[in-house]
């Protein structure tokens, strides 16, 4: 492949805790050295790796994920290959986020299930940019849910992201304006839950590529303006055993088995937003009145709870949780929800019941007789409930909870030291 295609230089492709892509490019001159394991990098230099006095660690390539960008060619083409991450003894680093899912994958297949198919759906927004390529505050258009041209003006740049993507390999099921002025939305179809993981990942990249050969600048951040709607990542999901979707029924909504899975979401949803939500940012989205979900329940007839299950049969059949944003790791959000949901039918939660009512609508003393409590509020709040969820943080395994701590409290303790334009429009004057 390499020769057909005139590869030149090859991505070796990993993520670091936050979900930030990583790589080390390497001339293909050096693809046996690749191929054999061999090539190596300073892990004390990557957020959440490993300490200074055990910095070497190996790239093993997963060969699956080869694949050519469709761009840069003018030095002859680039691909790429996403790695896991090996200490020097020739063990998996137990601190790489994509070994981690494939450690709860594996606890999945032992208790009999063969998949954990992930259907995701990632927003973003476009922004002009500035005479240098910075991004501006001004959105690219006016548009709104699925508007078509010319009020729709990042319809050419959704064409060029899903003919990319395409050319890599992604089934693009769909794209379209979505809600807010500049907000677009890509849906490609279900995977396992690891390929999953790594095609978020590359939807990210190429997402950013495309938007700035535009003269734009696409974000994933959640909530770049107030005052309307912030972007999501709605997880779609179903356990598989060989062809049978274990979350069918058909003579229920769900299946028993796809109810107790349900009821390990809802038992750890609040320690589960700490790592689908790990922004500050992530909390601005979080809040009443712009469609994103705020409180913990579920429901097949309305989309204010947290988890919603569409009306959709056989190898369609999914539970849909609404409340993750793009700025999360994947690999380490679809591993928490997969274990969430493992716990739920090993340790047989009672399942709350459906709510079918407007959530946002009930009054304080009507969710409190219902059962349904708040999500956290702030990141704050979700470490904190990270913190007493043991189960989560097993989840995640020592190295990486530690880590992740470790990260975000230093980004509240940022956060809580900044005083924001707000902070003196609002008591400057007034004190």
């Amino acid at each position: 492949m390499v020769n057909d295609e005139n590869v030149e230089f090859i991505c070796l492709m990993f993520t670091d805790i936050n979900g930030i892509i990583k790589n080390v490019e390497v001339p293909v001159s050096q693809l046996d050295k690749v191929l054999a394991n061999k090539i190596t990098f300073d892990g004390s230099s990557i957020d959440g790796f490993t300490r200074i006095e055990e910095s070497d660690m190996l790239l093993h390539p997963d060969l699956s994920t080869w694949l050519i960008f469709p761009w840069g060619e003018e030095h002859g083409k680039v691909a790429r290959l996403i790695c896991d991450i090996y200490k020097t003894d020739g063990t998996p680093f137990e601190g790489d986020p994509r070994v981690n899912l494939k450690r709860i994958i594996k606890k999945m297949r032992d208790m009999g299930y063969t998949n954990f198919n992930i259907g995701p759906e990632p927003e973003f927004f476009l922004f002009n940019t500035d005479e240098h390529g910075n991004p501006t505050l001004h959105l690219n258009d006016d548009g709104s849910y699925f508007d078509f041209s010319p009020v729709d003006l990042g319809v050419n740049v959704r064409k060029d992201i899903v003919l990319g993507l395409e050319k890599m390999g992604f089934e693009v099921e769909a794209s379209h304006h979505e809600v807010a002025p500049g907000q677009q939305e890509i849906d490609f179809k279900y995977e396992d839950a690891l390929s999953a993981a790594d095609s978020i990942e590359t939807f990210k990249l190429v997402v950013k590529t495309i938007a700035k050969e535009h003269g734009l600048y696409a974000t994933f951040m959640p909530k770049p303006m107030q005052g309307i709607n912030g972007s999501g990542m709605h997880i779609n999901m179903s356990l598989f055993n060989g062809e049978d979707n274990i979350f069918d029924d058909e003579n229920d909504m769900l299946s028993d088995t796809a109810k107790k899975f349900l009821s390990g979401i809802l038992k750890h949803a609040r320690a589960l937003t700490a790592v689908n939500n790990p922004t500050v940012n992530s909390y601005k989205r979080l809040v009443p009145g712009y469609e994103a979900p705020t409180y913990i329940a579920w429901s097949s007839k309305n989309r204010s709870p947290l988890v919603r299950v569409p009306a959709a049969k056989g190898k369609s059949k999914r539970i849909e949780m609404r409340s993750v944003d793009p700025t999360t790791n994947p690999y380490l959000a679809i591993a928490c929800i997969l274990d969430a949901g493992l716990d739920g039918i090993k340790s047989d939660y009672d399942l709350m019941p459906e709510v079918k009512d407007n959530i946002y609508e009930m009054s304080e003393d009507k969710r409190r007789e219902e059962g349904i409590v708040d999500l956290p509020s702030t990141l704050h709040n979700s470490l904190k409930a990270l913190r007493k969820d043991e189960y989560v943080q097993q989840s995640l395994g020592k190295g990486l909870t530690n880590s992740f701590f470790a990260a975000k409290n230093a980004e509240w303790a940022r956060y809580q030291q900044t005083v924001s334009q707000w902070e003196r429009d609002t008591y400057m004057s007034q004190y």
